[in-house]
């Protein structure tokens, strides 16, 4: 089934060239079925890049999704033209008396500020406080993620002394989540922020459970136990080149210790297309998701706020177990040796 999104949104061509389905506004009004409505508060700054990579993903569920766009009026894009703002996107005051089935929040380029000095903190603030009473489930990424679960759940956020820029491994923790239902045992996933979170401050939060976790990324995928909220602490949604692109702009500023991405290029070799290793996984969680909401959502969204007041949704499943890998040999895959990367294996072709 298509997605639906505003009419003359740039992200159509694109996702037309690759052949994804995909009905504008107006096309959708003819069916008769009530789609799944989400919100997205892009806090990118290359806005239309983001929208693109994030509707790709939607669009792999079998189901029928309406888009609406959501920006912050406290802080301009610089990246992105006042006519497509204009165009596709409104602020809160537009939202505030809709009930959706789900919203996500975007990472930000923001990970090393403390949260209360980012301009649009107290204005995120209200929007996660509105998505408590009307959206029936969050998902949150990256820098999203860490502002979520310090706002939400109190869990502090901690820069690093070195990026985490690269694909990572993720064991996955309980075979049996819905949210990560049909993972392989071992998931790869694209990080590229400075900061991180307090794993035991997570760990002893009887509200959250840790789905993925990684010994050099630490976890990648946290929700609540009732799935209402989901922190995705990396980047599934990253295209094959956005971490090359990335690097190149970092190399560029000439700026000082530029991290080289780690588990991306075939032998790390730049000049070799990187290896798009997480595409499956992340098509995964997407359907998972949107499918869990589907499977659990009222029909009637103006039922989400008694039921959010009631605390009824969704299943309240936990997994609450230190997180690591979950063998019972203790064997921990491709923790330290990487993956694709043969030696002589350039000489002998």
């Amino acid at each position: 089934m298509p997605i639906t999104i505003p009419t003359g949104l740039p992200a159509r061509s694109i996702l037309d060239s690759e052949r994804i389905f995909a009905l504008e506004s107006h096309e959708a009004e003819r069916q008769e079925m009530r789609p799944l409505r989400l919100v997205i508060l892009n806090l990118m700054p290359t806005k239309v890049e983001t929208e693109t990579q994030l509707l790709r993903l939607i669009s792999k569920s079998p189901l029928q999704v309406e888009i609406d766009f959501m920006k912050t009026s406290t802080h301009q894009a610089a990246h992105t033209s006042m006519d497509h703002l204009v165009k596709f996107y409104e602020n809160l005051d537009s939202f505030k008396d809709n009930c959706y089935d789900g919203l996500v929040v975007t990472g930000a380029p923001v990970e090393q500020m403390d949260f209360e000095q980012v301009d649009y903190w107290n204005e995120l603030t209200h929007i996660l406080d509105w998505a408590s009473t009307h959206v029936f489930s969050t998902m949150y990424l990256c820098w999203g993620a860490m502002a979520g679960l310090y706002y939400r759940h109190g869990i502090a956020k901690r820069n690093l002394d070195r990026k985490v820029f690269g694909v990572f491994p993720q064991y996955l923790q309980d075979e049996y989540c819905f949210i990560t239902n049909g993972f392989d045992e071992v998931a790869l996933q694209p990080h590229s922020r400075w900061a991180g979170v307090d794993e035991d401050q997570v760990r002893a939060c009887p509200d959250l459970q840790v789905l993925t976790w990684g010994p050099q990324s630490g976890p990648g995928l946290i929700s609540t136990q009732d799935f209402s909220e989901i922190f995705v602490l990396g980047h599934w949604e990253y295209d094959r080149d956005t971490l090359a692109h990335e690097y190149q702009r970092d190399m560029a500023k000439g700026l000082d210790q530029v991290p080289f991405p780690v588990n991306y290029y075939p032998h790390d070799d730049p000049t070799l297309e990187p290896i798009f290793s997480w595409r499956a996984h992340a098509n995964l969680l997407w359907r998972n998701w949107l499918n869990w909401v589907y499977e659990t959502t009222p029909y009637d969204l103006d039922q989400v706020p008694t039921l959010r007041a009631a605390g009824r949704l969704g299943t309240d499943r936990s997994i609450r177990h230190a997180p690591g890998c979950p063998r019972a040999d203790g064997y921990r895959p491709l923790a330290a040796d990487g993956y694709g990367l043969i030696p002589g294996a350039a000489e002998s072709q």
